[in-house]
């Protein structure tokens, strides 16, 4: 049987940092290396009201999406009305768009912006939102997140680890050591090649690594 777990989209990685020190994404080292650098398509499992057995997947899954969205749209309402009135949209998908997020945590004042604003004022709305993440093959957010790490340092950032899979999770790769940063993000090196391996990763990994 294939193993499975929630999707840890950003938000749940930074959900992480406030209230879930269950989820193991603080930290990655390098992986054994694949020879498959192909990234799988997306296959979302049944959702909360999915039967295991397939029956009805298809539209437990829809639902599970929808679900999703409209929680991620309560958690972008709230960011709007307390932090910042141009927060954007979540992707048709469900998945915040990062790379506008990013973009908008650099104007003063929005510094805690990935945290759910200052004092944490919405983050009642990203921890609901992000318990009702689509669930996806295990697996196939390893090799999603391996092909991508493969393409960074392929592009120049040599020293970008790759994913690990450990105890049915999946740890992000990227920084070896966190605490003391060896992957500058600001280089013009790095920001070119996350431009160029973006296609990469699967919907809702986009920030993971």
């Amino acid at each position: 049987m294939t193993q499975q777990t929630s999707s840890r989209s950003r938000t749940a990685r930074l959900a992480l940092l406030i209230a879930v020190p269950a989820l193991l994404l603080t930290s990655a080292c390098g992986g054994a290396e694949s020879s498959d650098d192909g990234v799988a398509s997306v296959v979302d499992a049944p959702s909360a009201g999915g039967s295991k057995d397939g029956s009805g997947a298809a539209g437990g899954a829809a639902q599970g999406k929808s679900a999703f969205y409209d929680a991620q749209m309560k958690y972008v309402q709230c960011m709007r009305k307390n932090v910042d009135k141009d927060f954007p949209d979540p992707k048709l998908s469900g998945y915040l768009d990062w790379s506008k997020i990013d973009q908008l945590q650099q104007k003063p004042g929005n510094e805690e912006i990935s945290k759910g604003g200052k004092g944490g004022v919405c983050t009642k709305d990203m921890l609901d939102a992000s318990k009702l993440e689509p669930r996806r093959d295990t697996q196939k957010e390893y090799e999603s997140m391996l092909a991508h790490a493969k393409c960074m340092r392929a592009h120049g950032v040599s020293k970008f680890t790759n994913p690990q899979l450990r105890d049915g999770n999946v740890l992000p790769g990227g920084d070896a050591n966190p605490s003391s940063p060896e992957v500058s993000r600001d280089s013009p090196t790095y920001k070119q090649a996350r431009q160029a391996c973006k296609g990469k990763l699967l919907d809702g990994l986009d920030g993971m690594q």
